[in-house]
């Protein structure tokens, strides 16, 4: 789910963040400079109840004071609106308004105004650090951060915060301001949640100032929620969870952090009772390197993946949901160090079976950096075992270099003279030739056979495939001729397979494997 941000005068932002899971226990970030102070949620502070409590008054005053508002302010561009006299004094030589260049319309200058977004943080250090959420601080276009930070405290005072560190994929960041003897409160132990649990959640809706909600736990680990299968995992909760409160704590009843509230889905943009937070086990070690100013330490491979939805699991002959298929391989990296190929179906990682909940990337983040790990895959309907070394996750810099070629729906892909699988697949297909290639941007050494047209009505057309796709392989066997495709499938269906693995190059964007069902149209 994408953040909703609105830049107005001041902009309510909630967002979305990418959740990380890493084991951890109950743990206090604080350094105990203040002599004899303790957390606003030390356990001699807080007497947990079971059961329903008759009133959650007390455990919101002992920590409403650690929660504070996050106000943030950024100068960004603004599109100058059009006067309808500027041209026709141009053109009959009236004044330029002053500032303006003449014979270019416009300012001189970009025009700017101020824009802002309110949300909310907790303290984890008497002396001053605070947690919040990474999309608070970001720029307008999410590159860089804003102008300013400034973090208001239950008793109105006013810091001025600087940005100790952040973190994109796990949305977390880490401020600090410069106060000393200040409330603060721990982080607990969210491995230990359960579903029905309950949860106070303290924030600042809407820039209402300190809210406090309650509710009980409706779901762990939820994913699915973003495409970062890594991170993509929430703690769920029916506490009345707005726009503003992205950054707040979620608390147990023991008054420990066990969560930072992050998004929401609704189709309204106010609270259904679908709250999301990330979970404390992801969010400490995330924190604890930022605070040393460190970059997070997250497990890599190297690998593009993906699920083995129906269509592609019975076209291996697999179980559905059980496994992921490696759809690229990173060159240099942990993956083709170790050996693992294009194709190779991943179905335990150290040991833990791959699922939906249990990704791969899931997995291998939360491995430690430089761990020998075992895999155990499926190649060419073989089973095995690999070692690999677990490598260091690259930067969101590092990983945004996905490119490709692309064409027009109407553009000729040279002399057509297509060869048609009838009903196999629903596609006609080409050879490749030089000018093919040339007309999709493909590298000069690209194989494969071009789809020069798909029946609407078929399951390929369902599965996304489009003209000017080009399928690699079938049943991992290269293809470079159409009558290849067509043996391939016949060859499938008389193995009593009900559908086909294909590699397909997209116009834009990287290798990807589909299962096309046989003979579906």
């Amino acid at each position: 789910m994408k953040p909703t941000k609105e830049f107005r005068p001041v902009r309510y932002a909630y967002g979305v963040a990418m959740a990380l899971l890493l084991g951890g226990t109950a743990f206090s970030v604080a350094t105990g400079e203040a002599g004899a102070q303790v957390a606003q949620n030390a356990p001699s502070a807080m007497s947990p109840r079971a059961g329903a409590p008759t009133s959650f008054a007390d455990l919101a005053a002992r920590l409403q004071p650690a929660v504070v508002n996050i106000s943030t302010k950024q100068r960004v561009p603004v599109r100058r609106q059009v006067d309808p006299f500027e041209e026709f004094f141009r053109r009959f030589g009236g004044q330029v308004p002053q500032g303006q260049t003449p014979g270019q319309p416009g300012d001189a200058s970009p025009q700017t105004r101020e824009a802002g977004s309110l949300g909310s943080g907790f303290i984890i250090s008497p002396d001053g650090y605070v947690v919040t959420n990474n999309h608070l601080i970001a720029g307008v276009d999410g590159t860089g951060t804003v102008d300013s930070v400034t973090v208001i405290l239950t008793d109105r005072k006013e810091y001025t915060a600087r940005i100790v560190g952040r973190d994109t994929a796990s949305d977390l960041a880490l401020l600090k301001i410069d106060a000393a003897n200040l409330p603060y409160v721990n982080f607990g132990d969210s491995t230990r949640a359960r579903v029905g649990d309950w949860v106070v959640a303290i924030g600042n809706p809407y820039g209402l100032g300190g809210t406090v909600t309650a509710g009980i736990i409706s779901a762990l680990h939820r994913g699915g929620i973003s495409n970062n299968g890594a991170y993509d995992r929430y703690i769920q909760t029916d506490a009345s969870i707005n726009m503003g409160n992205s950054g707040g704590p979620m608390f147990d009843m023991a008054g420990n952090v066990i969560g930072i509230n992050s998004a929401l889905i609704s189709p309204t943009g106010a609270s259904v009772g679908i709250g999301l937070a990330i979970p404390a086990e992801a969010a400490k070690p995330v924190i604890d390197a930022l605070r040393r100013g460190q970059r997070p330490q997250r497990g890599y491979l190297g690998v593009g993946l993906q699920p083995l939805e129906e269509s592609i699991a019975a076209s291996l002959g697999l179980p559905k949901d059980r496994g992921e298929l490696v759809r690229s391989v990173v060159p240099g990296a942990a993956a083709a160090r170790a050996g693992l190929q294009q194709g190779d179906v991943i179905l335990r990682v150290g040991g833990q079976d791959v699922t939906p909940d249990e990704t791969v990337s899931f997995l291998i983040a939360n491995s430690t950096v430089g761990a020998r790990v075992p895999l155990d895959i499926i190649r060419d309907g073989r089973r095995q075992t690999i070692l690999a070394q677990v490598g260091q996750r690259p930067t969101e810099e590092e990983l945004a270099k996905q490119q490709g070629g692309g064409i027009d729906d109407g553009q000729p892909l040279g002399d057509e003279a297509p060869v048609t699988p009838g009903s196999a697949l629903g596609l006609s297909l080409q050879a490749l030739n030089p000018q093919i290639i040339s007309a999709l941007g493909l590298p000069a050494t690209q194989k494969g056979v071009v789809v020069t047209s798909v029946d609407p009505n078929s399951d390929a057309a369902t599965k996304g495939i489009a003209r000017g796709f080009v399928i690699v392989s079938v049943n991992r066997q290269p293809v470079s001729r159409p009558q290849e495709v067509l043996a391939a499938v016949e060859s499938a269906r008389k193995a009593g397979r009900t559908s086909v693995l294909m590699l397909i190059k997209p116009r834009t964007g990287p290798e990807q494997f589909v299962g096309v069902n046989i003979g579906a149209r």
